[in-house]
C-alpha cells in the first residue's frame, strides 16, 4: 500500500482516542424515530434512514449484527412465501441468487484470467521481436503456421523477426546482440513505467499482491475502493504490463485480487449481498478460491487455499459455492485455451517415473532449503519495505520501479534462464528430458550403448555433457539473482505476486540437486545407497521431480501453506504418486520456517501495514486479565457514557463532538453505572440529524431517551427524542476477571469489534479489537503504535 495514501485517509477518518470505543453490534431493529409510539421493527431492505447500520471506511464490521440482519431478512421472506405465489417465487429466486452470483463470478474471472494470460504472453515476446504476418501474434503462434521450422529450432521461422533483424537486417554478430539487448531494456522500462504510472494516477490500491488486504477484508475490515471497478480495470491492465516487463513477480497472487474485485462488483446486482457485509464476505471467500483456480488450473487447490490461507469465516455453504465457482472459472479458462496446449497453465507436466524411498532424504533437504529461504525472504523483504516506508525511498515509487526494472533487465538478458518469464522457466525446469528434447538442460552425452533407454520416451541416466554443465552454471547464477531481486521487487507500486518467483527459486535449487543426484547414481550405481533399485541403464532419478518438490518447498516456506499447496502441485502435475514427496518437503519447509518465526509473508505484511487482523493461528499464552487491558486505565479520563434518560440533544451532541469514540455505552444513570446497552456514534448522529428534519419540535433542549416508555414531561417542554430503536440491548460483556486468552478467543470466533467489561453488573470499561492487538504487540516486544486502524 502507498504509505502517503494510507496516512492521508487515516487523518481524514474518525479514529478512536487511546484505543477508543468502536461501533458495536446493534440489533436489526433500525430506528423508530417519531417519538409517538414504541419503536417498530424496520425491514433492513427498506431502511428508512440511509446510513444507519452502515460502516465508515477503515473500520471493522460487526459480524453478529450482520448475521442477525440476514436471519431477520430470511425469516421475513420465508413467512411471506406462505401467503402468495409472487412471494414464493421471490423466496425461490432469493435462494438461487447465491448460485447465480457464483456462476457470474466464475465466468467473469475465467474470462479475465484468459485475457491476462494471452496479453502477457504476447507482450513478453514483444521485448525480443515482432511477428511480420500480424503484430498481435506472440512468438509461438507466429511460427505455428510456418512450414520452415525444424524440431530442433522450432522457435525459428522467417515470419518472426528479432528487433536486430528488423532494424539492422542481420541477426548475427555483436551489433545485433547489442541492439536486441537495448530493445529488451527499452520495452521492459516502457511496460514498467506504464504500469506504475497507471497505478499511481487511477488506482493506488491496484499495487502489490492484494492477498494481505483481502485476508484483512475477509476478517471484517472495510477498505472502500479496494475491490472497486477502477481497481479491477487498472489491476488487470497493469498486471499484464508488470509481468511483461520481466520483473521478478508473478500474476497468481494478483489474480486472487482480480477475482475478488469481480465478486464485489457483481454483489451489487443482488440486494442480499449488496446490503449485508457478512454475506458479501462469504462471496469474497469463494472468489479467492476462483483466483487460485484460474491462476494454477487447480479448482480443488483453490478451494483449499481459500479455506486454509485467506478466509476468516468459511461455513459449509461457502465451501460448496467455492467449489462450484472454481469449477466454472476453470471451465471458462479451459474454453479460452490461452496457451494453446489444452491445459490451464503453462507449466503443466505429467511425470510417471517412480521414486524410491531413499530419495526422501534429498526431498527433505529441499524442504529445509525452502524453509530457510522462506524465513530469510520474509525478514529481508519486511526490512526493505519498512525502509521504503520510513525513508525518502518511499517518496519516489516511479523512480524505484524504473531503477529495479533497469537493473533486472540489464542483469537478466545475458542469461537465458533469467531472460525468460517465470512461468516458462518453471516449465523448463519441471520438464523431464525425452529422446526429442533440444533443451540445454538435456545436454547429456549420448549413451555408449544405444539400447540404454528408460521407460517409454524417457532416457536412461546418462553422463552430463558440455551443454548441461553450461546450463547448470547459468542456473546457479539465476538462483542467486532471483533470490536477491525478488526481495526488493515484492512490495513495489506495481501489481506483484509471489507464487511464481518463490516457485522459480525452489525449482532451480531442486533441478540442481536432481541433476547432482542423477550423476551420483550414474557414476556410483554400485554404492549401497543405489544397489538393488538403480541398475546401470535404468532411469532412476528424475531431475524434473526434484524441481517440482523444490518449488513446493520454497512456496511453502514463504506462505506457510501446507494442504492446499500439496493439492495445487498435485493438480499441476497430474501425478498421484508424488503426493508423499510433496507432503514431506512441504511439512519440513513449514517446520523449519516456523522455527525462525511463525508468520508467513502475508501475515507479516498485514502487521507492517497496521491492519486490525487477529491471526487465528497465533497462540495467546499470557496470563493477563481483562481488567489489565481494558480502557480507561487508572490514569485515563473517566469512561464517556450516555444515560438512558435525562440528557438533552445538546448535551449528547456536545459529548459526541468532544470525543472521537465510535460508540457509547448507555447506563441507567451516572451514579449507578448499571449497563443498559450500546449505541453507535454514526447511528446516533444520523438519527439526531434525521429527527431534526422529520420530527417537529426537536431542539437542543429536547430530552434524549433510550427507555421503552417516554417519561412524563412538562406541557411547555419540547417533545423528547426516543432513540431506543438504535440501541443494542444485548452487547457482549465480560467480567473484569475474565482471562485474556478467553477474551481473545471470543473476539476471534465471534468477530467482535469491542466488548464491555462489568463488575457485579456495573460498567467498568471497554476492550476493543485494537486494544487486544496492542496488548499482543507489547507482549511480543513490538511497537503497539504500529496498529493504525480500528
Amino acid at each position: 500500500m502507498d504509505w502517503e495514501f494510507w496516512t492521508k485517509h487515516l487523518d481524514e477518518e474518525v479514529l478512536t482516542e487511546n484505543g477508543g470505543y468502536e461501533e458495536h453490534s446493534s440489533s436489526s431493529r433500525a430506528a423508530g424515530m417519531n417519538g409517538n409510539g414504541p419503536s417498530k421493527f424496520v425491514d433492513p431492505l427498506e431502511d428508512p434512514l440511509p446510513g444507519v447500520g452502515t460502516y465508515e471506511d477503515f473500520n471493522t464490521i460487526d459480524w453478529v449484527r450482520e448475521k442477525t440482519k440476514d436471519r431477520d431478512r430470511h425469516r421475513e421472506i420465508t413467512n411471506k412465501s406462505k401467503l402468495s405465489t409472487v412471494a414464493l417465487l421471490h423466496s425461490i429466486s432469493d435462494a438461487f441468487s447465491g448460485w447465480l452470483l457464483m456462476l457470474l463470478v466464475g465466468l467473469m474471472s475465467g474470462a479475465l484470467a484468459g485475457g491476462i494470460d494471452i496479453a502477457a504472453h504476447w507482450l513478453t515476446d514483444m521485448k525480443e521481436g515482432v511477428c511480420l504476418i500480424g503484430f498481435w501474434f506472440n512468438h509461438e503462434h507466429c511460427c505455428w503456421t510456418s512450414n520452415e521450422t525444424t524440431f530442433k529450432e522450432r522457435d525459428q521461422c522467417p515470419q518472426w523477426q528479432s528487433w536486430a533483424e528488423l532494424i539492422t537486417g542481420t541477426s548475427e554478430g555483436p551489433f545485433a546482440y547489442i541492439m536486441n539487448y537495448l530493445m529488451y531494456i527499452f520495452w521492459a522500462l516502457l511496460f514498467a513505467f506504464l504500469a506504475v504510472t497507471l497505478v499511481r494516477a487511477f488506482a493506488p490500491y491496484a499495487c502489490g499482491s492484494g492477498i494481505p488486504e483481502i485476508k484483512t477484508i475477509l476478517s471484517g475490515f472495510i477498505i472502500r475502493g479496494y475491490l472497486g471497478k477502477w481497481t479491477l480495470i487498472i489491476k488487470t491492465i497493469t498486471l499484464v504490463l508488470a509481468v511483461s516487463s520481466g520483473l521478478s513477480l508473478g500474476k497468481e497472487g494478483p489474480l486472487v485480487h482480480v477475482a475478488c474485485c469481480c465478486a464485489n462488483i457483481l454483489c451489487h446486482l443482488f440486494t442480499k449481498y449488496r446490503k449485508n457485509e457478512a454475506k458479501r464476505r462469504e462471496v469474497l471467500s469463494a472468489a479467492a478460491a476462483v483466483g487460485v483456480s484460474v491462476a494454477f488450473g487447480a479448482p480443488i487447490g483453490g478451494v483449499l487455499f481459500s479455506l486454509e490461507e485467506v478466509s476468516y469465516y468459511f461455513p459449509l455453504k461457502t465451501l460448496w459455492r467455492s467449489f462450484f465457482a472454481a469449477l466454472v472459472a476453470a471451465f471458462t479458462l479451459r474454453s479460452i485455451n490461452p496457451f494453446g496446449n489444452s491445459r490451464l497453465v503453462l507449466f503443466y507436466v505429467e511425470f510417471h517415473a517412480p521414486w524410491h524411498m531413499l530419495e526422501l532424504a534429498p526431498f527433505i533437504l529441499l524442504g529445509i532449503f525452502g524453509g530457510l529461504w522462506g524465513a530469510l525472504f520474509i525478514r529481508a523483504n519486511i526490512a526493505w519495505c519498512r525502509r521504503r516506508k520510513t525513508t525518502r525511498l518511499g517518496h519516489y515509487p516511479v523512480m524505484e520501479v524504473l531503477v529495479v526494472t533497469a537493473l533486472t533487465a540489464v542483469v537478466a538478458y545475458p542469461n537465458s534462464y533469467t531472460r525468460m518469464s517465470g512461468a516458462e522457466l518453471i516449465s523448463e525446469l519441471f520438464n523431464d528430458c525425452s529422446l526429442l528434447d533440444s533443451s540445454q538442460l538435456c545436454g547429456y552425452k549420448p549413451p555408449a550403448n544405444t539400447s540404454e533407454t528408460g521407460v517409454g520416451n524417457s532416457l536412461a541416466d546418462r553422463p552430463a555433457g558440455e551443454g548441461l554443465y553450461t546450463a547448470l552454471w547459468q542456473l546457479a547464477l539465476a538462483l542467486v539473482f532471483k533470490i536477491m531481486v525478488t526481495v526488493i521487487t515484492f512490495g513495489m507500486k506495481v501489481p506483484s505476486g509471489l507464487f511464481i518467483p518463490s516457485m522459480a527459486v525452489g525449482a532451480i535449487a531442486g533441478r540442481l540437486l536432481g541433476v547432482g543426484m542423477e550423476q551420483l547414481a550414474y557414476y556410483h550405481h554400485d554404492w549401497f545407497l543405489f544397489k538393488g533399485w538403480c541398475s546401470p541403464g535404468a532411469d532412476c532419478i528424475t531431475p524434473g521431480l526434484y524441481a517440482m518438490v523444490g518449488a513446493a518447498a520454497c512456496l511453502g516456506g514463504v506462505t506457510r501453506m501446507t494442504v492446499s499447496l500439496v493439492v495445487i502441485m498435485f493438480e499441476l502435475t497430474g501425478g498421484l504418486e508424488y503426493i508423499v514427496p510433496l507432503m514431506a518437503a512441504t511439512m519440513t519447509s513449514k517446520w523449519v520456517a516456523d522455527a525462525f518465526g511463525r508468520e508467513g509473508i502475508y501475515e507479516a505484511h498485514i502487521r507492517l501495514n497496521g491492519y486490525p487482523f487477529l491471526e487465528p493461528k497465533e497462540e495467546f499464552e499470557h496470563s493477563s486479565l481483562t481488567v489489565d487491558v481494558m480502557r480507561p486505565r487508572r490514569s485515563d479520563p473517566a469512561l464517556a457514557v450516555l444515560t438512558q434518560e435525562g440528557m438533552t440533544v445538546e448535551e449528547v451532541e456536545a459529548l459526541v463532538e468532544s470525543t472521537r469514540y465510535s460508540g457509547f455505552p448507555v447506563v441507567v444513570s451516572q451514579e449507578s453505572q448499571r449497563l443498559v446497552g450500546f449505541v453507535f456514534r454514526r447511528d446516533l448522529l444520523i438519527s439526531i440529524d434525521n429527527a431534526r428534519k422529520r420530527q417537529e419540535g426537536v431542539v437542543g433542549a429536547s430530552q434524549v431517551v433510550f427507555t421503552e416508555h417516554a417519561p412524563a414531561h412538562a406541557a411547555d417542554a419540547p417533545p423528547p427524542l426516543r432513540l431506543r430503536g438504535i440501541l443494542d440491548l444485548s452487547p457482549f460483556t465480560v467480567t473484569d476477571h475474565t482471562p485474556m486468552d478467553i477474551t481473545v478467543d471470543i473476539f476471534r470466533k465471534l468477530g467482535l469489534r469491542q466488548c464491555l467489561v462489568t463488575h457485579n453488573g456495573r460498567l467498568l470499561g471497554i476492550i476493543t479489537k485494537k486494544d487486544i492487538l496492542k496488548h499482543m504487540a507489547q507482549i511480543a516486544n513490538r511497537d503497539p503504535d504500529s496498529i493504525l486502524f480500528n
